[in-house]
């Protein structure tokens, strides 16, 4: 309720800049999302195929490594974010 009056408090020529980020952005109150709270929403989506392999490569390399990652493993990923395969890699080289 308090971020909701704080929003409807700021003019529309100050210099609040306000970043808000979400994983969950099907639960968000509607009342937040009313036009003239937020200007701008932008949506990142989920990883394509190509892109969780690239970041599962950064991950992994800092990993001690036994043999080769069969990278193509990363189609069974469908659904993975950045955050996901990192952790996959963090679990890994433990």
């Amino acid at each position: 309720m308090e971020l909701l009056n704080q929003l409807d408090g700021f003019d529309q020529i100050g210099k609040v800049k306000m970043i808000m980020a979400t994983n969950r952005p099907d639960v968000l109150d509607p009342t937040l999302l009313r036009p003239g709270r937020l200007d701008k929403k932008i949506e990142i989506p989920l990883p394509n195929e190509l892109s969780r392999m690239e970041i599962l490569k950064i991950h992994a390399a800092g990993i001690a490594k036994h043999g080769e990652i069969d990278y193509e493993a990363i189609k069974l990923a469908e659904g993975f974010n950045g955050a996901d395969l990192r952790n996959i890699c963090t679990e890994a080289g433990m």
